[in-house]
């Protein structure tokens, strides 16, 4: 109960971005896209509400986190048939962090039976987390990943030691910061500081309220790869409905060669495992498939961390005594470092990419999208057949 005590006594607090009508007007759930300011591609949806009164009032009991999650369940309900199957951004109030329940196994519980799984949800914390004891903010994201959720900070206030400790999936650019971004030379600093931080640490900078062209241009250059607002779409945009175009990219800064098709064009699923499956595991995986080339290791936000090389591999397992030293270890020792590309890179582009190590030459590619994970895989030898036919 002492954690209570730190919050004000008015707590309450609209989704970031959100708009209400009045104080005490409620309205349904709004979308917004999420956008890859690369290449214009929607990458996940946000669902946008204001919190109900009285979920940012925590008492202690619980009763707040069973009705957090009761109301997240009804978001996911109430755009059931609206939104597609792209992943979710979802409103939590920071506040509920102190109630003392099993929080993320009350929302884990809800959004399954809505129809969601952990692993396709962010969960954004509101602007006042920045006033919570950072103990309780550590453990309530601990608490939230373990169940596989990932975490938003919904405010580029956080302290930024918090950033680096907690490490969340994404941490949102106030509009306020964007505003302006490519005429304010103080904006673009802190944006730029802010990205640089997040990459460092493995987190997602997201910048919110874009609304002009120049704005995503700067963003670009600042090291900013998602962004959402009122350039894209309006208020009533629905998921599978067109968003504007993102800027071209400047003539200067790209080679005539780097015309032609994406490098997702010739992409193939993927067959991947987690950091901890053993040589075992994948040793099944190859000889059950005789047609694939490589395994690719995730971590635990499906970011590629390794990648394990069918002829390599079997080499090493299947020599003198090389079950018994691999077989129940962990596959990552075999491993090599990926080579990943975007998926907005052209083909010509990927292939340069493959061959640039004078040591090594890729077999395949790691296709990924804006927050670094695992989309699928490229061949090298598909490309190559591919543009010399063109």
């Amino acid at each position: 109960m002492g954690a209570v005590s730190t919050l004000p006594p008015s707590h309450t607090h609209p989704a970031p971005g959100a708009v209400e009508d009045g104080p005490r007007k409620q309205r349904g759930p709004s979308f917004r896209p999420v956008v890859d300011l690369d290449s214009g591609a929607v990458v996940a949806v946000e669902v946008v509400s204001p919190v109900p009164e009285g979920l940012g009032l925590p008492d202690g009991s619980g009763r707040t986190a069973v009705l957090v999650a009761e109301w997240l369940a009804s978001l996911v309900r109430a755009g059931f048939g609206a939104e597609s199957l792209l992943p979710l951004v979802l409103p939590l109030p920071s506040s509920v962090l102190v109630d003392g329940a099993d929080l993320a196994a009350l929302v884990e519980s809800g959004l399954r039976r809505a129809g969601r799984r952990p692993r396709d949800v962010t969960l954004m914390f509101t602007p006042d987390l920045v006033e919570l004891p950072r103990a309780t903010v550590l453990a309530g994201v601990a608490n939230l990943r373990a169940l596989g959720f990932r975490c938003g900070f919904g405010t580029a206030m956080a302290r930024p030691d918090l950033v680096v400790e907690a490490t969340p999936f994404l941490i949102r650019l106030d509009p306020a910061l964007v505003k302006g971004v490519d005429s304010d030379q103080r904006h673009g600093g802190i944006v730029e500081g802010l990205a640089r931080i997040g990459r460092s640490s493995g987190v997602y900078a997201m910048a919110a309220g874009v609304s002009r062209a120049e704005e995503i241009v700067r963003l670009r250059e600042c090291g900013v790869r998602l962004g959402s607002g009122a350039f894209f779409t309006e208020h009533t945009w629905k998921p599978g409905e067109k968003i504007t175009p993102v800027p071209e990219p400047a003539a200067t800064s790209l080679d005539d060669t780097d015309s032609g098709p994406r490098v997702t064009e010739f992409m193939v699923p993927p067959l991947d495992f987690d950091a901890e499956s053993t040589g075992e595991h994948v040793m099944e995986a190859f000889t059950g498939d005789t047609a694939l080339n490589s395994v690719v290791l995730i971590d635990h936000r499906e970011r590629p961390i390794g990648v394990i090389d069918r002829t390599r591999f079997l080499l090493s397992v299947t020599g003198r005594y090389g079950h018994a030293l691999h077989a129940k270890r962990p596959a990552l020792r075999l491993s090599e470092s990926p080579r990943t590309v975007p998926a907005w890179m052209s083909a010509i582009a990927a292939l340069r990419v493959a061959g640039q190590d004078r040591e090594r030459v890729y077999d395949d590619l790691i296709v990924t999208n804006p927050y670094g994970q695992c989309m699928g895989i490229v061949h090298v030898s598909d490309l190559i057949q591919s543009l010399s036919r063109q």
